[in-house]
């Protein structure tokens, strides 16, 4: 695709009331393109609508929880109403966590986080996939995550979304090889600055942060643009990503036990928070989490996060290589 082909074209994306999926919104807005925004809160949805108005695009903001089957059918058909008929690019981005140890960590948020990661993409992509068929010609772009190459500690049921979703990718990739214009794209970021994490279930009562370092979820929506316009089926953003995917590659062992132990000693000295579900069930009221950052990437801290974020990566790439040459001698 030509870089100037979205001018016009449907895009719909789940998950554009703030972070990485309003960066995207926007992103795509100064593209031209006719956008349809999904996410729960209706207020905030409009706003992002608005905002991509005033920047050229046409908008449209419907109201979504992607665990619903029959809400996400609908935000297809709403999209199609929107695209005379046709939908361009499909931006699969709305999701959340719960942190905590596995047992502590209540059944029923375990649950939605497999609905919300999993199903909820598994139901944009059963309803958009039979019109990409009929059209010849569509781009599932799936926002993932490096969890999904390299499971953390205390995120059991994230992890397990984000490894489903890949192996429910290269499925859909494998049944679609004889239709060379449809494709299903999947980007992974590394730790992004983004509300996420006030967003998410809380079970550990500490203060939970993204590990530095950090990067702007712009990067993120500068990356799904790119994609839209030469799609591609794996990408990963953010350099530790790679890093880490290769280095549990080649060292699973090891990196399992180097995060455990990260883990337990930034659990020890984190400042104490209250247990609590967030949004994970039900949307923060508003302006709770609506914006594009969540203020993780301050000025004071970047260079000393770098350098930890630095070190981790190189020692586990270390720790990957050292394993690798062992099992080829």
């Amino acid at each position: 695709m030509k870089a100037n082909s979205l001018h016009g074209a449907t895009v719909v994306i789940t998950g554009a009331s703030s972070g990485i999926g309003r960066a995207t919104a926007l992103t795509f807005a100064r593209q031209g393109a006719t956008l349809v925004l999904a996410a729960r809160r209706a207020e905030v949805l409009a706003e992002v609508a608005a905002e991509c108005e005033r920047l050229g695009a046409r908008a449209h903001a419907v109201p979504t929880d992607v665990t619903d089957a029959t809400a996400v059918q609908r935000l297809a058909e709403r999209a199609l109403a929107a695209g005379n008929g046709r939908i361009a690019v499909w931006v699969n981005n709305a999701g959340s966590g719960a942190i905590g140890r596995f047992e502590e960590v209540p059944l029923v948020a375990h649950e939605q986080v497999l609905r919300l990661n999993l199903l909820g993409y598994l139901y944009g992509a059963h309803a958009v996939l039979p019109h990409f068929r009929r059209q010849g010609r569509g781009i599932l772009i799936n926002v993932i995550s490096l969890g999904s190459w390299v499971p953390e500690p205390y995120t059991a049921s994230y992890s397990a979304s984000k490894y489903g979703l890949r192996g429910l990718m290269d499925t859909l990739r494998a049944e679609l090889s004889k239709a060379p214009h449809i494709h299903v794209c999947d980007v992974h970021p590394a730790y992004i600055d983004t509300p996420g994490f006030q967003h998410g279930a809380n079970y550990t009562g500490r203060v939970v942060k993204p590990a530095p370092p950090v990067f702007p979820a712009q990067k993120v929506a500068d990356t799904i643009l790119a994609v839209a316009q030469r799609p591609r089926p794996t990408t990963m953003v953010g350099w530790p990503a790679t890093l880490l995917r290769w280095s549990y590659t080649f060292a699973p062992s090891v990196v399992n036990r180097m995060e455990r132990r990260l883990f337990d000693t930034y659990f020890q000295q984190a400042e104490t928070a209250p247990v609590s579900e967030n949004s994970l069930f039900t949307p923060h009221p508003v302006p709770h989490g609506t914006g594009i950052s969540g203020g993780w990437r301050k000025p004071t801290t970047p260079r000393n996060g770098q350098w930890i974020g630095a070190a981790l990566a190189a020692g586990l790439a270390a720790a990957g290589l050292v394993a690798w040459q062992r099992k080829t001698r």
